[in-house]
C-alpha cells in the first residue's frame, strides 16, 4: 500500500496551498483530484482579491503562500479600492486571466518537489481509535500521517438551473457523494449552503458604447512582496444596470426560481446575493449595478457580475437582453446556482484539524466559506500544521492580533457561521494595525522561520524595517525653518505657512502633506526603499490612533496567553452555569481569549475561570 505523510483531497485555491506548504515544509505529500487539468480553476468571478479578500492574499503572501505571485502573473487588470480613504480600508483587486491562472497553478505544482499527483476519487477515511491513518479512493486504499479535506463545493453537491437539477461539483464535473457520506457516518454535524454563479457573455455581442468604462490604476500595485513592477497591457472593465424592466422579468418568474419555489433548502451568500434575491429583499431599490469582467485576454468569456442566478435558461436570457449594452448579447454559458455539504466549522481547533479526529485537517468551503482567498489562507494553515504534525512541531497559530487570516480562522472555529463566510474589513477590529501594506512586517518572520519564505526575500523585509527606523529618526531630528520658499510650497498645497521651526515629523502631520510633498520641500534621506517611507507616512500620520489601538492588543494578548487544556474538566467549576461549562466542554478553547468570544459565556464566567486558573497554578 501507498504511504505518505500527508494526503491533500481537492485541487482547488485550498488545496494547492495546503499541497505547496506540506511539500515545502519537506512532507511527502499526495494531492487527490478528480481531474488534473482542473487544478486552480476559478469557478465564478475572474478577479482575486477585494475588500477584506486583498489583505488575505497579502496576509498569504508575507508567509510564503502562492496565491498572490499567481495572481501578479496572471492579471490583467490591478486596482487599489478604497485608494482615497485610509490606509486602514485600502484593498487590492485583480482582475485575472482565469485559464492562464490555472495553467501558471499546473506547472507549479507539477515541478514541487515532495509533491505526487493522482487523479482519484476519495471516498472513505480510513480511521482508527479516533485518528485518521489514510484514505480509500475508487482506485485503492492510501496510507498518509495526516489527512487534508479541501473539496470546494463537491461534496454530495447539487447544482440548479431553474427547476432542472442534477448532481455537481461544479457545471459538467461530477459531484463526491461517497465522502460527504462517509463525514456524516463518522459524526461530524454537516450543514447545507448554497452558492451560484453568472451567466458568461460574448464579448463580441455587447454594446460597449452604452457602458461606463472602468481602467485599472495607471501604476499597476502588485499583490506579492517579492513581484518588483508589473508592465503588462491591462485591459478595462465596464459598468451597466438592471432597470425596472429587468426586475419586473424577475418578479414574473420567481416560481420558476428554485431558490423561492422551496426547492432550494440551503443557505445562501448574504454578501453576494443572487439576483432574485436582490430583487425581492431589495424591492425599493430601482437598479442594480453590473460589471463586466474579462475572463483573460484571448478568450471572449465576459462575466456579468451582479447577476448570479439560478432562474431558467429563457429567463436569464430574458432579462440579459433587458440591460442597457446587453441586448444582443449571446450567452457562452448560463449560470446556476450549487447546494454543497459544510461542516460547521466549531468541530475545528484553530489549526483547522479536527477535534472529532485526530490528524485531520479541513479547509476552504467545506468550512462554511465563500471566496478563492478565504479558501486559500485555509489551504495554507492546514498544510503547515499538518506538515508540523509530521515532524512532531509546535502547532501554528494565527491570532485575530496578527492578521486577517487569524480573524477569519477565529470566527469561524470560535463563533461558527450560519451562512457562507466572506471577509471583510469590518469584521476586523485591530485592522489599522493589519493593513495590506504592512503584511510582510507582521508575518514574514513567522513565514521565513517555518521555511515558506525564503533567505532573500526575508532580506528585503529586514531591510524594509530597517529603512522605517531610520526614516523615522531623520524626520524627527532633521528641522525646517520658517522662509519664503517653503511657505510657498506650503501655499500650494493649502497648508498654512510656518511662523517657527519645525521638524519634518511635525509637518507630515499636516493632512494635506505626503512623504512626496515633504521630499519637495527637503531633500529626504537616500538609501531607504521607497516601501520604508510608506511606512514611515502611515506611522506619523495615524500615531496617536495606532498608540491607542497597540494598547488595546496588549490586553488582547494578555488573555491569549493563559492557555486552557483541551482536556480541562469544566465541570469542576462552581458558580458557572451548566449551559456554560457544556458550551466550553464542547468548543474546548486553546487559551482564555478564545474562551471570551464564545457566544453565550459570560464575563462572570470568564473572571470566575481566571480565579480558578490562578488558585491551580498557585
Amino acid at each position: 500500500m501507498e504511504q505518505y505523510d500527508v494526503i491533500v483531497i481537492g485541487a482547488g485555491h485550498a488545496g494547492i496551498e495546503a499541497s505547496l506548504a506540506c511539500a515545502r515544509l519537506g512532507a511527502k505529500t499526495l494531492m487527490l483530484t478528480l481531474d488534473i487539468n482542473s487544478i486552480g480553476r476559478m469557478s465564478c468571478n475572474p478577479a482575486i482579491g477585494g475588500v477584506g479578500k486583498g489583505q488575505l492574499v497579502k496576509d498569504l503572501d508575507a508567509l510564503g503562500g502562492a496565491m498572490g505571485v499567481a495572481a501578479d502573473a496572471c492579471a490583467i487588470q490591478f486596482r487599489i479600492l478604497n485608494s482615497s480613504r485610509g490606509a486602514a480600508v485600502q484593498s487590492s483587486r485583480a482582475q485575472i486571466d482565469m485559464r492562464k491562472y490555472s495553467r501558471y497553478m499546473q506547472k507549479l505544482l507539477l515541478r514541487q518537489k515532495n509533491l505526487v499527483i493522482k487523479e482519484a476519487e476519495a471516498h472513505k477515511l480510513i480511521v482508527s481509535d479516533g485518528k485518521v491513518s489514510g484514505v480509500i479512493t475508487d482506485k485503492g486504499s492510501i496510507r498518509a500521517g495526516c489527512v487534508i479535506i479541501c473539496p470546494g463545493t463537491f461534496l454530495d453537491g447539487l447544482i440548479h438551473v431553474g427547476l432542472k437539477h442534477f448532481s455537481g461539483g461544479r457545471i459538467n464535473e461530477r459531484a463526491a457523494k461517497a465522502l460527504a457520506d462517509n463525514l456524516k457516518e463518522l459524526g461530524f454535524n454537516l450543514l447545507r449552503f448554497k452558492t451560484g454563479t453568472c451567466p458568461r457573455l460574448d464579448k463580441n455581442t455587447i454594446s460597449y458604447l452604452k457602458l461606463i468604462r472602468q481602467d485599472g490604476d495607471l501604476i499597476p500595485k502588485p499583490f506579492s512582496f517579492s513581484t518588483k513592477n508589473i508592465k503588462r497591457k491591462q485591459v478595462p472593465c465596464y459598468i451597466t444596470y438592471t432597470n425596472k424592466k429587468t426586475h419586473e422579468i424577475i418578479r414574473n418568474n420567481l416560481n420558476r426560481s428554485p431558490l423561492y419555489s422551496g426547492i432550494i433548502k440551503a443557505t445562501g451568500v448574504r454578501y453576494c446575493p443572487s439576483i432574485e434575491d436582490k430583487i425581492v429583499k431589495f424591492a425599493d431599490k430601482d437598479r442594480h449595478q453590473v460589471f463586466l469582467e474579462p475572463e483573460g485576454l484571448w478568450v471572449n468569456d465576459i462575466y456579468p457580475n451582479g447577476i448570479s442566478t439560478s432562474l431558467p435558461e429563457d429567463v436569464q436570457l430574458e432579462l440579459l437582453h433587458s440591460i442597457p449594452g446587453l441586448e444582443k448579447a449571446k450567452v457562452i454559458r448560463f449560470g446556476y446556482g450549487i447546494e454543497h455539504i459544510v461542516v460547521e466549522p466549531t468541530q475545528l481547533y484553530p489549526t483547522l484539524e479536527t477535534k472529532l479526529i485526530k490528524n485531520l485537517y479541513l479547509a476552504g468551503q467545506i468550512n462554511g466559506t465563500t471566496g478563492y482567498e478565504e479558501a486559500a489562507v485555509q489551504g495554507l494553515v492546514a498544510g503547515i500544521n499538518a506538515a508540523l504534525r509530521i515532524k512532531n512541531r509546535e502547532p501554528f497559530i494565527l491570532d485575530r492580533a496578527s492578521s486577517y487570516i487569524g480573524v477569519l480562522i477565529d470566527d469561524l472555529t470560535t463563533k461558527g457561521t450560519e451562512e457562507p463566510y466572506r471577509m471583510f474589513t469590518s469584521r476586523v477590529e485591530y485592522r489599522l494595525i493589519i493593513r495590506e501594506d504592512n503584511a510582510d512586517l507582521r508575518l514574514a518572520k513567522m513565514g521565513f522561520d517555518l521555511g515558506l519564505v525564503s533567505r532573500n526575500d526575508y532580506r528585503r523585509t529586514e531591510k524594509k524595517i530597517k529603512g522605517i527606523k531610520e526614516g523615522l529618526v531623520f524626520l524627527k531630528k532633521t528641522r525646517v525653518k520658517p522662509n519664503e520658499s517653503v511657505n510657498a510650497k506650503l501655499a500650494r498645497l493649502n497648508c498654512a505657512p510656518l511662523k517657527r521651526t519645525v521638524t519634518l515629523e511635525e509637518l507630515l502631520k499636516r493632512p494635506q502633506i505626503s512623504v512626496k510633498d515633504l521630499n519637495m520641500m527637503h531633500k529626504l534621506k537616500p538609501g531607504i526603499p521607497e516601501s520604508s517611507w510608506q511606512q514611515v507616512g502611515i506611522e506619523v500620520k495615524y500615531a496617536g490612533f495606532i498608540q491607542r489601538q497597540s494598547k488595546d492588543v496588549e490586553r488582547f494578548k494578555h488573555l491569549e496567553k493563559i492557555r486552557l487544556s483541551s482536556n480541562f474538566d469544566y465541570s469542576c467549576l462552581s458558580g458557572i452555569s451548566r449551559e456554560i461549562r457544556e458550551k466550553l466542554a464542547k468548543f474546548k478553547p486553546l487559551n482564555l481569549g478564545q474562551a471570551t468570544r464564545i457566544s453565550g459565556v459570560t464575563p462572570v464566567a470568564i473572571s470566575l475561570l481566571m480565579v480558578y486558573l490562578r488558585k491551580a497554578n498557585g
